[in-house]
């Protein structure tokens, strides 16, 4: 067995990366995601609308592998603001919830200067254990 592409059906093409790769043993890379829609339109422009999409975003593409929020292991944030970040604590954690529900896995943030989409104000990459078998 080798390696699959995981693309959630009715996404637009991802151009020149993968939205995730499953790997044999369960793991699922989930690549960057933004907050742009299957489409890739951003209809958020704020940082939680994005927030918001960006993790709906990360749950398509597990339940595209045949998982769930509950077999995240890791989140990595690159934020273009902090200072936004900071100042919606509360509707971070609310929006966290309501899409990913009470799982918590290792997560690191990071801001950065630019994101490759000039729109994006935040990406996610995630890593899951899909169950196998």
């Amino acid at each position: 067995m080798t390696n699959r592409i995981i693309h959630p059906e009715g996404w637009a093409a991802a151009k020149g990366y993968a939205n995730g790769v499953l790997t044999t043993e369960g793991t699922l890379y989930v690549g960057g995601q933004i907050g742009w829609t299957a489409e890739q339109v951003f209809e958020a422009h704020d940082f939680i609308g994005q927030m918001e999409q960006t993790l709906k975003n990360i749950v398509a593409v597990i339940e595209a592998a045949g998982g769930g929020p509950e077999h995240l292991v890791r989140l990595t944030w690159y934020v273009t603001d902090k200072q936004d970040y900071l100042a919606h604590q509360a509707d971070v954690g609310r929006v966290y919830r309501a899409v990913l529900g009470r799982n918590f896995p290792a997560m690191t943030m990071v801001v950065v200067q630019a994101l490759v989409e000039d729109e994006a104000l935040l990406e996610i990459e995630a890593t899951a254990q899909i169950p196998q078998g």
